[in-house]
């Protein structure tokens, strides 16, 4: 039993070790990485978009109201009506 208890124990220090030396390797690694990043920023900077002026564009009267173009229906009746004589349906 005072055996299992040595595993035990070697196993848990072992395995604080190993989380403790990763979180010590990333936190190193952030901080290089930020400090790298920060020089290179400098020398680099992002190159800055225009900002495009959006136009008020003119839209057509039916689309404002909700109405549909006589156009539309016109085209939409002669197709209904292409589709009945082709199917005999009436």
């Amino acid at each position: 039993m005072d055996n299992m208890q040595q595993q035990f124990l070697e196993a848990g220090t072992l395995m604080l070790a190993g989380m403790v030396f990763v979180f010590a390797f990333l936190s190193i690694l952030i901080v290089f990485i930020n400090t790298v990043l920060a020089k290179l920023a400098i020398k680099y900077p992002d190159p800055v978009a225009k900002a495009v002026s959006r136009t008020a564009r003119k839209s057509p009267s039916n689309k404002t109201s909700g109405e549909i173009s006589p156009s539309v229906v016109a085209a939409i009746s002669g197709a209904v009506k292409k589709y009945r004589a082709q199917h005999g349906q009436d």
